[in-house]
């Protein structure tokens, strides 16, 4: 059995594993409120591991494309306050979406080109023009689900070090906004009251900042 082969069982028992014990009841926002402080009791019994643990948790969550890290998000912002939670998020996603990107691009790039195969050319011309620019504006502006721009990019031809740099800059500005939200957790009902249109106005605003370097290149 080659290494692509076990990546796949592994791959394939880690997402069967999570609908079969139906793990999502544990990730959602019901859940978060009515075990937020049982959870914080345990981080201060057990900092260290439960850091860890988490960053494992939304690690697996963002590289296997599960369901569920809005709510760990705001998870983060509810244990661990919404600076901390922020640089937490920040290294559980951005390593997250790193393995989705490679798995993509080592494992499962014929079936993500064949799914994806009419956004592919105007993905890489964008690409081709300004990569740090475009996969920013990706990132800042929630067009598209993270796992798919995770899937897509893996099989462009957008370099690794770039897109974990953009990924991880990009991502800083959502994951505040939803920790910060978890920080004051009472105040929210669901998650929808968090995205209100002045906050996605704002990271509209963000992503066409991103954007004028490659708008300066092109007119040039």
């Amino acid at each position: 059995m080659n290494k692509k082969t076990i990546l796949l069982v592994l791959i394939g028992v880690g997402i069967a594993a999570f609908y079969f014990f139906d793990i999502q009841q544990y990730l959602s926002f019901e859940s978060l409120k009515a075990n937020r402080d049982r959870l914080n009791v345990v981080y201060h019994e057990n900092s260290i591991i439960f850091i860890s643990g988490f960053i494992g948790i939304y690690f697996l969550t963002v590289s296997l494309s599960l369901p569920g890290a809005a709510v760990l998000t705001l998870s983060a912002g509810a244990i661990f306050g919404s600076v901390l939670g922020t640089f937490l998020v920040n290294i559980g996603a951005t390593l997250g979406a790193t393995a989705a990107f490679l798995s993509a691009r080592f494992i499962f790039r014929d079936w993500v080109e064949n799914q994806f195969s009419d956004k592919l050319e105007y993905i890489n011309n964008g690409i081709s023009h300004n990569a740090t620019s475009y996969l920013l504006f990706l990132r800042l502006v929630p067009l598209f689900p993270f796992f798919l721009v995770n899937l897509v990019l893996g099989v462009t031809q957008v370099r690794l070090s770039i897109y974990f740099l953009s990924t991880m800059v990009g991502i800083m500005p959502g994951s505040f906004v939803y920790a910060n939200a978890g920080s004051n957790l009472a105040r929210i009902n669901t998650i929808s009251d968090i995205a209100s249109p002045e906050i996605f106005g704002a990271f509209v605003l963000l992503g066409i900042f991103a954007l004028i370097p490659a708008f300066y290149r092109r007119y040039k």
